[in-house]
């Protein structure tokens, strides 16, 4: 069983479903509304949690309904939450989803994703150092971030940056990472770089190697040698929110086994995730994960 630590965000998505956008000043009437269970670390632990790993969490939650709720469904999930702190006077953090016409708005405030510090990280520095991967991402303070990724490389543990939502950083904080794992658009701003260029040629020129998401195409990655390509699995995709965590969490999960197979494992994960509505509700056990791939391989 793969031990992975997982340091990011933890959010209530409020969804409202609308036959079209509402103009500025205009009140229109929606047709469903739901809360989801998301945020990006969130989704990363559930789902490296589904596919067999023993997952602790660090991250916050405020000290509200939502809060508790975020709680209740990550300890259900089996997530280890000693790491998870509930901050006082604080809500928890949010993203307002409006879909419609094929397209959504998001409204995402922070609240008590923005509390997460470095000193939170140095606590659960026995918890890292047990770790056989650790994931992190960009929805909690960069100070933080960058706290990770140092806390991490001094433990000599692998840390996989997944740079989202992107911004560029400091070539040193990313020569700490083992892995960055960026779309084509975060990879160019990530470098600072034109987002036209030749995906092959960015990955060539980052500090660190890469594994780069393609969405149906798959993925590419590069260790050392030339960039290598993973074919996408070809699926009927309901809805595609979430694919991207869910190919995080089974690289992390699968990194022990070699990162070509990590690789075509976090593609077929997020491939079976596509079919199947919501972040977290698409993310696939380890059961449907391996039927999946032994029906490909027949």
């Amino acid at each position: 069983m793969a031990r992975v630590v997982v340091i990011g965000s933890i959010n209530m998505d409020l969804v409202t479903l609308a036959s079209r956008f509402a103009q500025p000043g205009e009140t229109i009437l929606g047709e469903r509304f739901l809360t989801v269970h998301g945020g990006k670390g969130a989704n990363q632990a559930v789902a490296a949690a589904r596919l067999g790993a023993d997952v602790a969490l660090v991250g916050a939650v405020g000290d509200d309904a939502f809060g508790a709720q975020l709680h209740d469904g990550l300890a259900h999930e089996g997530v280890s939450l000693d790491h998870v702190a509930r901050i006082a006077d604080c809500g928890s953090g949010t993203a307002s989803i409006t879909v419609a016409e094929g397209e959504n708005h998001i409204i995402v405030v922070p609240a008590a994703n923005a509390r997460v510090t470095p000193a939170q990280i140095e606590r659960a520095q026995s918890t890292l150092a047990s770790a056989d991967a650790i994931l992190v991402q960009m929805e909690i303070p960069l100070e933080s971030v960058e706290a990770t990724l140092r806390l991490g490389h001094k433990l000599g543990k692998p840390v996989i940056l997944n740079p989202a939502p992107a911004q560029t950083l400091p070539v040193e904080w990313l020569t700490l990472a083992r892995y960055l794992t960026p779309n084509q658009h975060e990879l160019a701003i990530l470098l600072g770089a034109d987002s036209d260029e030749d995906f092959v040629a960015l990955m060539k020129h980052a500090p660190t190697p890469v594994v780069l998401t393609r969405g149906s195409d798959g993925a590419w990655y590069r260790d050392g040698g030339e960039p290598q390509h993973q074919p996408g699995f070809k699926v009927t995709a309901v809805d595609t929110t979430g694919a991207g965590d869910t190919f995080n969490a089974a690289l992390a999960v699968f990194l022990s086994e070699g990162l070509p197979t990590a690789v075509r494992k976090a593609c077929a994960a997020a491939a079976v995730s596509v079919t199947k509505l919501g972040a977290q509700g698409g993310m696939p056990s380890r059961r449907e994960l391996d039927q999946f791939l032994r029906d490909r391989s027949v």
